[in-house]
């Protein structure tokens, strides 16, 4: 061989290349593998929030709470890598929003994350896509039977960049205004909680109140096992909402979560007996009510206070929560599963117990609430509380208003939809379909005669427009009802 020529391979260094150089090799795996898992309980709430509201809601419109919710994390997860997370959490915000310097993530790859430099950057921007994707999923449970389902994804869109990006961003971005006046919102009080309640009222003054049957229908929960299944997902994935905040798994992570447990724990017994003593019965309902209350007032406050103050969170929590289920009898308006009285006014009431509560042995670099003496920490919460309120419901009333005025984006579906159920009308299924079918060759062969009603004496298959699978198999039916 000519030994002139050389090897093709002969420039290349034999030297492996320096440990640092493995992208993320400078952050702790364990850290980075805590929050992974964290990421994924908490999208798991998301699912947990459709069942919920998806059994408290009547079977017609059961399908599509449990479709909203998954869509709820399918939109805002695109919104994220659009510009979401720029507006929320870019180096260089103002006092008040972000800007585009993130759009599409770029730049968001093994940088380290703003609020850790344990972690990278592009794994807390995940973690944060569940917290901005479960807000509206709770939100849109004020809409409930009769909000339209295409204006709705397009509201979620909207929310999210106009309220939720803003608040998000005033409370944990390090340049937003209430993180630098002093306020303590370790998971998400304000942006989650509150907002999501204050978007719920606006949602349900728009709408409007929901079409009965007859005049003293009650609208009860229709499948307590979908509410005690979303219950359990909720409990389960708060654990990641609560302790992941602490983005470490550390001694704080592990009080956010006993503390988030017991004050549910309470929550659920506080209203079960507030809930006896009016009815003489065990609430099955109420527990599941309570429990979430005390998980929602919790949670601004979870990294920052002792476990013998979570009996207070729980309790107070459950107890305003229960009492504030009567404003929309007092105020005439219809929130469909009680959005705002449970999370609106929870969240209210756990931002204000944080400034009480919140103790510098728990919470490390703050400077503590009332029981440390620091007496303008209420003021602080309040301030951050009242600008929360404000903001999610008036900006949301805006976008509903302009959406109601946009044709194809009207939110509120048509009476026929409405009383034929949103499943079969929207999304041509149900959750029930076998029952759904039963039911229509029942009401085929006896009706409902004698009533006096001649609708009442028309098959629902017929009335609704929607011919069951039942009819289509068994066609010498419709011609049997085509001569009734």
């Amino acid at each position: 061989m000519d030994s002139n020529l050389t090897s093709p391979l002969s420039g290349l260094s034999t030297t492996a290349a320096p440990h640092d150089s493995v992208p993320g090799e400078k952050f702790a795996p364990g850290d980075t593998c805590f929050i992974l898992v964290c990421t994924a309980l908490v999208w798991l709430m998301i699912p947990g929030v459709g069942y919920f509201y998806s059994g408290m809601a009547r079977s017609k419109s059961a399908l599509s709470l449990i479709m909203l919710s998954f869509c709820s994390v399918a939109v805002v997860s695109i919104q994220w890598f659009l510009f979401g997370y720029s507006l929320t959490f870019s180096d260089n915000a103002n006092f008040f929003i972000g800007d585009f310097k993130h759009i599409f993530l770029r730049g968001v790859w093994d940088n380290p994350s703003m609020s850790s430099d344990k972690i990278p950057e592009l794994v807390f921007c995940l973690y944060q896509a569940m917290f901005a994707g479960i807000t509206p999923a709770l939100a849109i449970g004020a809409a409930a039977e009769r909000g339209r389902f295409l204006p709705t994804l397009v509201f979620i869109f909207l929310w999210t960049t106009f309220v939720y990006d803003f608040l998000a961003c005033w409370t944990w971005n390090k340049n937003g205004w209430s993180l630098q006046l002093g306020g303590l919102d370790f998971a998400g009080g304000t942006p989650v909680h509150i907002s999501s309640g204050a978007a719920a009222l606006a949602y349900a003054v728009v709408l409007g109140h929901r079409e009965k049957a007859h005049e003293k229908e009650e609208f009860k929960p229709h499948n307590m096992a979908n509410v005690f299944l979303g219950t359990a997902l909720i409990w389960f994935g708060w654990f990641g909402f609560n302790g992941g905040s602490a983005l470490s798994p550390n001694i704080q992570a592990v009080l956010a979560c006993f503390v988030s447990n017991l004050s549910a724990s309470v929550g659920g017994i506080t209203w079960l007996l507030m809930d006896y003593r009016h009815e003489k019965k065990f609430s099955a309902m109420g527990f599941c009510a309570g429990a979430v209350a005390g998980l929602v007032c919790i949670t601004p406050g979870c990294g920052y206070v002792s476990p013998a103050s979570a009996i207070a969170f729980g309790f107070f929590g459950a107890v305003s929560c229960n009492f504030a289920l009567n404003l929309k009898h007092w105020l005439n308006y219809d929130d469909a599963l009680d959005v705002f009285a449970v999370h609106g006014v929870g969240g209210i009431v756990g931002n204000i117990l944080t400034g009480v509560f919140a103790q510098k042995e728990f919470g490390g670099e703050i400077e503590g609430g009332w029981l440390d003496g620091h007496w303008m920490q209420v003021p602080h919460q309040l301030a951050d509380t009242a600008a929360g309120l404000t903001w999610s419901f008036v900006v949301t009333y805006i976008i509903l208003f302009i959406m109601n005025k946009i044709p194809g984006l009207s939110l509120r579906a048509d009476i026929g939809v409405e009383r034929a159920g949103l499943d079969q009308a929207e999304l041509g299924f149900s959750c029930y379909e076998y029952v759904e079918d039963v039911k229509s060759t029942s009401q085929l062969h006896f009706g409902n005669f004698g009533s006096g009603n001649p609708d009442d004496e028309v098959p629902n298959y017929k009335k609704n427009g929607v011919e069951s699978m039942v009819m289509r198999q068994h066609p010498n039916h419709i011609t049997h009802s085509e001569r009734l």
